[in-house]
């Protein structure tokens, strides 16, 4: 088990939902969703709601039925990304090993840092203290020597908490874990691993390798080596861009094609600016689709040269758009561009080896 590194998980709380009670005070103390309504889907949840059971990813019909008071606002997707820019400045002040995961949550890697600060826990409080600063907003952190160890740490005190997990204390941390908390392990699985009678860490850690990939396949290797502080993935700052997307949730569901053209003209319109921004071109276009009942259709088209400009793309996705194969009300439509002209770049990273004394 590599111990020299200082990985330190910054995972803003209930972000979006965060936004709106910043942004307007009137929603503060009440229990607030973002997105959904009665044919839209819920994507954050305000502390407040979440009492009531709402989540995010469930249907606005079931987070209405469990909290009747539930406040519906509408996503400002702009306003997140702003928002989240201004965190991603912050992290930088600290180092330039930053691997986001999303708008709201990043990895870093503070083993070397551009403040000399030798601890990774003063680290992760001066920079949730800066982001309070600078948006009123409240993040949490976990800090540990990998990433999945900081990914967990980093949800055991939220909110607005952050938790160590030295190298003491991997181990037995790792033994009293519920299964359910284990970062990549999902509902389906624990379920599956509950009818073994693998419900903590010590349960996971009796199952030998072999018949971890029996059970498991593949993942069986993961979570034999995890149980045991055992994820050697670095922070990786520059990920190979392998597609460029536009998505577009809808408030009200599309009916009927002349509103679905719309959409479409409007996304590929979207999807040429941030091409254009990059300098990036793309052989393969994909349209999605997703149906009021949460069904979903995709289709591609693969070309042999590149595709040119939002045109191009608005009249390949009505092609494809023709042939799916039932109609139903439409809750979001979205365009992706792969097969890119970016060639891959090996990174050679360095890791450096820092005594771990001094990460408290």
């Amino acid at each position: 088990m590599q111990t020299d590194r200082k990985i330190i998980h910054i995972d803003m709380d209930a972000f979006y939902a965060s936004v709106e009670q910043h942004d307007f005070p009137e929603l503060k103390g009440k229990p607030l969703a973002v997105g959904g309504g009665m044919y839209g889907v819920v994507a954050a949840a305000s502390y407040e709601a979440r009492k009531f059971g709402v989540r995010s990813a469930m249907p606005g019909k079931t987070a209405m039925e469990k909290c009747p008071q539930l406040i519906v606002v509408k996503p400002r997707f702009q306003r997140y990304k702003e928002i989240s820019q201004q965190i991603r400045k912050i992290f930088y002040e600290f180092t330039d090993l930053v691997e986001p995961l999303s708008l709201d949550e990043a990895y870093l890697d503070v083993t070397e840092n551009k403040k000399d600060m030798e601890s990774a826990n003063d680290i992760a409080r001066e920079i949730r203290k800066r982001i309070f600063e600078e948006t009123g907003l409240t993040a949490s952190a976990g800090i540990s020597i990998n990433k999945f160890l900081a990914k967990v740490a980093s949800d055991y005190n939220k909110p607005n908490g952050q938790k160590t997990i030295h190298p003491t204390q991997i181990l037995d941390f790792m033994e009293d874990l519920p299964i359910e908390k284990f970062f990549g392990i999902g509902k389906v699985t624990a379920n599956k691993m509950h009818e073994l009678h693998i419900f903590k860490g010590s349960d996971l850690k009796k199952k030998s390798l072999d018949d971890l990939i029996k059970l498991f396949g593949k993942s069986g290797n993961y979570y034999y080596n995890v149980v045991r502080g055992i994820h050697n993935s670095e922070v990786k700052p520059h990920r190979i861009q392998k597609s460029v997307a536009v998505e577009e949730t809808f408030w009200e569901n599309l009916l009927d094609e002349e509103a679905v053209f719309k959409q479409l003209k409007i996304i590929s319109e979207e999807l040429e600016i941030r091409l254009s921004k990059k300098e990036i071109k793309g052989k393969s276009l994909t349209l999605k689709i997703k149906y009021m009942d949460f069904t979903q259709y995709t289709r591609s088209k693969t070309q042999e040269v590149y595709f040119d400009g939002n045109l191009d793309f608005y009249e390949t996705a009505q092609k494809l758009w023709e042939l799916r194969p039932f109609d139903k009300p439409v809750r979001l439509l979205g365009l992706s561009l792969s097969n890119l002209n970016i060639s891959e770049k090996k990174q050679i990273s360095v890791q450096l080896k820092i005594p771990f004394e001094e990460f408290d």
